[in-house]
């Protein structure tokens, strides 16, 4: 509630530190253009109304807040004569939305010097056109300097990602490589082998029984169980010492190819049992070839299915082919970004997955979540080794937060200091040595979190214990939606 304007009074302004320079004939234009008014424990204006009136506290306790995820902010208390809020951005006129950027509410009583938005923007231009040109020049300079660091931001997120994937791609690429020119060998062996054994006589019942044999020998290679190195290295030597028993020609060679396979001397008394005595050694290292044939077909269908998975993990992190805005699941989102950061985060890191898989999705813009998970990775990867032992824990919690899901990076690096975690979200602030960072990674994360979803981001850090919590809405209110930018 307030109450009816008061009378201005030229000499009560010239106390205020904002008009205290300014000659009596611009002070009485002030008086003549603005008034005084008093206003009861409330609200003065809110953030998104459009900006009608610039305020200067003369008595009483102001608060600015600003709306974060549907709640209230406070940003400052202050009882100081002389602070201003509101529409002090009217001189930019229509460059730019003339809306109050934050909520103004007064504690207790207080009064205020109120000028209408259009007169304080007459005066700015008519009495400081330098002053204005200058602050234009700096608004839009700042503006434009982060939007472009903030492309770059973003560039150097995807450079990081597109290094992790090249790297993990030539890992499974390389592999199936080998793989096959070791195939093309082995099959020449198989040909080479099978033409041997065919060109002695009446060998057609033998050959065919081999062919038996064979498919036996496929067969039981796709049941054998996993071996442990103690098992594999007890088994390679029992089949050794079959075949040298039996006079088996490279026969070292021969057991540990069947070893890698799981096949035994039960399955060595099988083959003996079937073939003649003398056709046993040829036998086995033919059917040795197969083996060795189907091993290296199950490498390069392991290392097809790592890339199949690395292209799936970059299509659902580019979410290429799918609506910007969509319902979404978090748990996709961060493994296919873990994934791509595998590299990044190297075999030192340890990864820790404790996900709530009972989650709804949610609504949202996946793409950007993406890159937001980006950078909270990588700055916990790069606290970590910035530490100087190189190595630490990543836990990636998801839990359900009230209305909210809620997403956690925890790392265990040396944490954030206590007196910059107020700042850690401000454009162009950063922790990292010069040259390593520009200081965009963690605003642009709130923009996203905050100004896009209607969501949280909050900093959480001691020494060895820093988390970086993510709420964001499971059925955001209106009031909360998304915007475009």
């Amino acid at each position: 509630m307030t109450t009816r304007p008061a009378k201005c009074e030229e000499r009560e302004l010239r106390t205020l530190f904002l008009f205290e320079k300014l000659p009596p004939d611009q002070l009485a234009r002030l008086c003549r253009d603005g008034h005084v008014e008093w206003f009861d424990p409330g609200p003065v204006y809110r953030e998104g109304d459009p900006a009608e009136s610039f305020y200067v506290l003369f008595q009483g306790t102001v608060v600015l807040s600003r709306r974060v995820g549907g709640q209230e902010v406070d940003i400052s208390r202050t009882s100081a004569p002389g602070v201003y809020a509101g529409a002090f951005q009217a001189y930019l006129g229509d460059q730019v939305p003339q809306v109050y950027n934050n909520s103004l509410r007064v504690t207790e009583r207080s009064r205020f010097f109120v000028l209408p938005a259009e007169a304080f923007a007459r005066m700015m231009h008519e009495w400081f056109p330098m002053a204005v040109h200058l602050l234009e020049g700096l608004f839009f300079g700042f503006k434009n300097t982060q939007e472009a660091i903030g492309q770059r931001e973003r560039l150097l997120a995807l450079g990081s990602v597109t290094a992790g994937l090249t790297h993990e791609l030539n890992n499974p690429a390389a592999a199936a490589m080998r793989a096959t020119s070791a195939l093309r060998e082995r099959i020449a062996r198989v040909r080479r082998d099978f033409g041997e054994l065919a060109a002695e006589p009446h060998r057609g019942e033998d050959l065919a029984h081999l062919s038996e044999l064979q498919d036996m020998t496929v067969s039981r290679i796709r049941q054998a169980p996993s071996l442990s190195p103690l098992q594999a290295a007890d088994l390679e030597d029992e089949v050794d010492d079959w075949l040298e028993a039996h006079d088996v020609v490279d026969g070292r060679q021969l057991a540990a190819v069947l070893v890698q396979a799981s096949l035994g001397t039960d399955w060595l008394d099988d083959i003996a049992g079937a073939v003649p005595e003398h056709l046993l050694g040829s036998a086995l290292n033919w059917l040795g070839c197969t083996v060795e044939a189907d091993l290296l077909l199950g490498e390069i269908e392991d290392a097809t299915r790592r890339i199949s998975a690395l292209v799936g993990a970059a299509k659902q992190y580019t979410q290429l082919d799918r609506a910007p805005y969509q319902n979404t699941d978090v748990h996709e989102l961060l493994d296919s970004t873990l994934l791509l950061l595998a590299a990044k985060l190297g075999p030192d890191i340890t990864v820790v997955r404790d996900y709530d898989r009972t989650l709804p999705g949610i609504p949202g813009y996946p793409a950007e979540l993406n890159q937001v998970w980006t950078n909270l990775i990588d700055n916990a990867a790069s606290a970590m080794r910035g530490d100087g032992a190189g190595s630490g824990t990543l836990t990636v919690r998801t839990a359900r937060d009230g209305d909210r899901v809620l997403v956690e990076f925890r790392d265990t690096g040396p944490g954030v200091p206590a007196d910059v975690q107020s700042r850690v979200f401000d454009p162009f602030f950063t922790t990292k040595p010069v040259g390593e960072g520009t200081g965009l990674g963690l605003d642009i994360s709130w923009r996203i979190i905050v100004n896009r979803h209607g969501g949280d981001l909050r900093l959480e850090s001691v020494p060895g214990d820093t988390r970086f919590q993510v709420r964001l809405p499971i059925n955001p209110a209106p009031s909360d939606a998304p915007q475009e930018r």
